[in-house]
């Protein structure tokens, strides 16, 4: 099943996608009841839908299939316009997972020893459509990368790596927008260091969705397709399966140092093809495949950045200087 958020006429609602359609599940439950009084209050926000999933599904299940079965409480995907199907309060990242990336880029001391781990916050995401933000004062180096998403579905600490799928609700897309001259330092000596507070964490830089697709449906999460254009020119291309750390490996690693609460994001890091990988001045070393096209430089004013992974969708977003 694929959930989203989308905009109704009288404000957010979750919905399912459904081929190219959108289901929204309050409007079909007013036309038919498939869920308990109790259960009305959770379906506002993906958060709580998430939260009391186990409870829910059934109903969301019936809602679509009497969605099919009338044609009611739906309408066009290309007439609906999405939200982020979620606004996590927090975003751990995993940077340095793809052996790909590592060996386009000047690398810190752990990369490909042990995930590089930052984070960002709903304060960075946006939705499906929405402007990435250009801010000069911030960045003249501004990049993307096309990552999966985990969304944690049942809390826990500590969580052994032989359960931690069973943590899992779904995965998304997440464009981990990075300010390269603010991540990139470079010492006296020609070697490089990180600050990845500012280099990561700034307003849009978190594109999240189009949807979440529940785990069932997505799989095996180390053998799906991964992409990226910029103005159609493919950017990115790889599979999960290369990634260094697992889904399950990176869940048990952040476990260790928080509770995994349901609704927060895992980014699992992304393959080669940035834009850093053609900048020599911060230690790039483009080493592109599979058709990928060289980037002519940094994100601008204008480009159109399209993320797509199998099974899950494409996610599109504009860059806009500020003004």
């Amino acid at each position: 099943m694929k959930i989203v958020h989308f905009q109704s006429p009288t404000g957010p609602r979750v919905g399912v996608l459904d081929a190219d359609q959108v289901v929204d599940v309050l409007a079909a439950h007013l036309a038919q009841p498939v869920f308990a009084p109790e259960a009305l209050p959770h379906l506002g926000q993906t958060l709580s839908v998430i939260a009391h999933w186990q409870a829910l599904r059934p109903g969301f299940e019936q809602a679509v299939a009497q969605s099919r079965a009338s044609g009611a409480a739906r309408a066009s995907l290309a007439h609906v316009q999405l939200l982020a199907p979620m606004v996590p309060s927090t975003i751990l990242c995993s940077g340095s997972n793809y052996l790909s990336h590592n060996a386009e880029k000047a690398n810190a001391d752990t990369s490909g020893k042990e995930p590089e781990f930052f984070i960002k916050t709903g304060d960075c995401v946006v939705g499906p459509g929405a402007a990435i933000e250009l801010d000069r004062v911030l960045t003249h180096k501004l990049d993307g990368e096309v990552e999966l998403a985990v969304v944690i579905g049942k809390p826990g600490r500590h969580i052994p790596k032989e359960r931690a799928l069973e943590h899992v609700f779904g995965y998304t897309i997440v464009n981990d927008v990075t300010a390269r001259d603010r991540q990139v330092r470079r010492r006296p000596d020609g070697s490089y260091w990180y600050e990845l507070g500012r280099g990561k964490f700034f307003d849009t830089s978190a594109p999240l969705g189009p949807c979440i697709t529940t785990a069932d449906e997505l799989g095996d999460p180390q053998n799906v397709m991964v992409r990226s254009w910029v103005n159609g020119e493919l950017r990115q291309i790889s599979s999960t399966s290369q990634m260094i750390w697992t889904v399950a490996e990176l869940v048990h690693f952040f476990s260790v140092n928080v509770t995994l609460r349901p609704g927060m994001v895992i980014i699992t890091g992304t393959p080669s093809g940035t834009a850093w990988s053609t900048d020599a001045e911060l230690g790039g070393r483009w080493s592109g495949t599979d058709g990928m096209v060289p980037a002519k430089g940094y994100l601008q004013d204008g480009d159109r950045v399209v993320c797509e992974i199998d099974r899950i969708g494409r996610l599109e977003n504009v860059v806009r200087e500020s003004r």
